[in-house]
């Protein structure tokens, strides 16, 4: 059963919807701004990467009634890249339509509605319970992205969460595929969101990972592979893949995008140097291997790979699990960009919002820019030829790409798309 891309939904901080991303990613358009909020609670690094959505928008996706005390931007944008992929992929979103129990969704997240949480805590605190509303548990359980979402879009197959930190989107894209190429469904809807802010990204600030070196330069901020890179730059939203088989897609005449051909979840299990927030190289690179395998390609038709590449000290060694991986290295080693030079490290969102962006150089054939990267790190120049590292738009065939992520806990993800 070969499984097939028919609807992409982005929502991220350099642009919302397709239309809108595909152009920043192209022109190498960052989203990172300074926030004062940040500043004011004594945060080391103040930029970060947000979504930019009006009250109006707000409205064209969800109802008054749904809306009614909602303050969950993790759920909000995924809802919206949902519903988007969905619209997308051809089909109607109508509260009248017919249970489809054709169709599901794995949508991931890492923390869900941490500000509803907040005014929820406060209110108890206060003796308030009886003021809390009724759509606290809604906004703050975390399956509550995939419960609106499959109320939404009134899907009978499995309607479910999955969360592994960083790996969350590569992986609820995998295991959408799983079921579809199972037999278990004919459609999945797959993705994941962050929430944005100071209450999800205060822990990463306490840990000294994230620069503060550019709260006066923000859109130079992230500086994935460069000599100068300081520390990730936080980043939310959320990405979304409707995942079809073929043969419905061919039934329905819809557009493909591009076809999932396979790839590989693992874990390092915090051995042989992987911890808690580090990654053992063993299993990142068996991990590329067997997505390779699993794909059925060999690692020399990789054109392009859409990193993890975070901007932090690690982004030599990824480089070298690649070139082991792929045992490909110099200028015989495919082109790689990291998304996160434009938007920052969207936490449990950025794989999937990588994802998209993946599949939309395999559908209009480009490999986008990395920004920042003009002092490329040494320990890279070393292993591979700079001009992989794509510093301008370029327009080149894109076969194969693979996408892979890395997450805390020592937890990876690889797949693999293929032009259709």
């Amino acid at each position: 059963m070969r499984v097939v891309i028919t609807g992409l939904g982005v929502v991220a901080p350099n642009g919302v919807g397709i239309d809108a991303f595909t152009k920043a990613i192209k022109n190498g358009e960052s989203g990172i701004t300074f926030h004062q909020n940040l500043a004011d609670l004594n945060f080391s690094c103040c930029i970060g990467g947000i979504p930019q959505i009006s009250e109006e928008k707000k409205g064209a996706y969800l109802t008054p009634l749904q809306l009614r005390g909602f303050n969950s931007s993790g759920i909000l944008y995924g809802c919206m890249a949902g519903m988007d992929a969905w619209k997308d992929a051809g089909f109607k979103i109508d509260s009248e339509s017919d249970l489809d129990f054709d169709s599901g969704t794995v949508f991931g997240t890492g923390t869900s509605g941490v500000e509803k949480f907040r005014e929820a805590i406060y209110k108890l605190d206060d003796k308030q319970v009886k003021r809390l509303g009724s759509t606290v548990v809604v906004q703050t359980m975390a399956s509550g992205v995939s419960a609106f979402l499959g109320g939404i879009l009134g899907l009978g197959n499995q309607v479910t969460t999955n969360s592994s930190a960083c790996t969350t989107g590569t992986e609820a894209i995998l295991m959408g595929y799983e079921r579809i190429k199972n037999g278990q469904a004919k459609r999945m809807l797959v993705g994941s969101c962050s929430d944005d802010g100071p209450y999800i990204w205060g822990g990463f600030d306490a840990m000294r990972v994230m620069t503060y070196k550019h709260n006066e330069s923000p859109e130079q901020g992230s500086r994935p592979m460069s000599a100068s890179a300081s520390g990730f730059v936080p980043g939310s939203g959320a990405g979304a893949l409707v995942l079809e088989s073929l043969e419905t897609a061919l039934e329905r005449n819809a557009t493909i995008y591009a076809e999932v051909l396979g790839g590989n979840i693992n874990s390092g299990g915090q051995r042989n140097g992987g911890t808690m927030t580090a990654p053992n190289a063993k299993a990142v690179q068996r991990c590329i291997k067997d997505a390779i395998k699993n794909a059925g390609i060999t690692a020399k038709e990789i054109d392009v790979i859409n990193g993890h590449l975070t901007a932090t000290s690690k982004d030599g060694l990824e480089i070298e699990n690649w070139t082991k991986a792929l045992d490909r290295k110099g200028g015989d080693f495919p082109y790689i960009n990291s998304l996160k030079s434009m938007v920052g490290h969207c936490l449990s969102a950025a794989g999937s919002i990588e994802s998209v962006a993946t599949v939309l150089q395999i559908k209009e054939q480009f490999v986008f820019p990395n920004i920042n990267c003009d002092d490329l790190h040494p320990d890279i120049s070393q292993l591979i030829s700079e001009e992989k590292i794509v510093k301008k738009l370029l327009k080149t065939e894109v076969n194969i790409a693979a996408k892979a992520s890395f997450g805390f806990g020592d937890v990876n993800g690889c797949v693999i798309f293929k032009k259709y």
